[in-house]
């Protein structure tokens, strides 16, 4: 019987091991999506500047009880103003929207509120994007949806549209025993 030396059975070891990392990889829900590492976590401190004169909020206010949407966005950021009907839409449905500009300025996120419209409930700022780092916030939009006790459930990033809308919060909306 021939000996087969290790140098033989390693390629295809390899090229077998990519191919199912590859595989499972391009199975995830969106393979283009890094996946959060909070997700059933308590959602890190939120340390924001003021929006104007609005309404702030702060870590106590995510543990309120209550299940949310916290949504990261900016003025200049062009899915942004993708996502903006689909949170318009939630808030009109009475959901829960903080908001927290960044790295923009008071006057361009203003200007842009106003000419689309406020869904959110509180507003901050993140003009360096110290909080969004502790968030793992990789680009803006991204939303996360916090539960009553300030964990995070789930997180969209990129535009909240209609397909993510239904394809991932609504159930976990269900699931948290909030019907639409």
């Amino acid at each position: 019987m021939a000996k087969v030396s290790p140098l033989m059975i390693a390629p295809p070891l390899i090229f077998a091991g990519l191919a199912a990392l590859f595989f499972f990889g391009m199975s995830r829900e969106n393979p283009d999506e890094l996946p959060t590492a909070l997700a059933g976590k308590v959602a890190p401190e939120v340390a924001l500047e003021p929006f104007g004169d609005r309404e702030g909020f702060n870590s106590e206010t995510l543990k309120d009880g209550k299940v949310k949407l916290v949504n990261f966005w900016a003025s200049w950021c062009a899915p942004c103003r993708v996502e903006h009907p689909t949170l318009m839409q939630l808030e009109a449905e009475g959901v829960a929207i903080y908001g927290i500009n960044y790295k923009d300025s008071f006057a361009n996120g203003n200007k842009f509120l106003t000419d689309l419209g406020d869904p959110f409930l509180a507003i901050g700022s993140d003009p360096k994007g110290r909080m969004a780092l502790n968030w793992g916030v990789y680009g803006v939009p991204e939303t996360y949806l916090v539960d009553g006790e300030g964990r995070i459930v789930t997180r969209v990033a990129g535009p909240l549209t209609q397909r993510e809308l239904n394809d991932r919060i609504l159930p976990k909306l269900k699931e948290l025993g909030i019907q639409f």
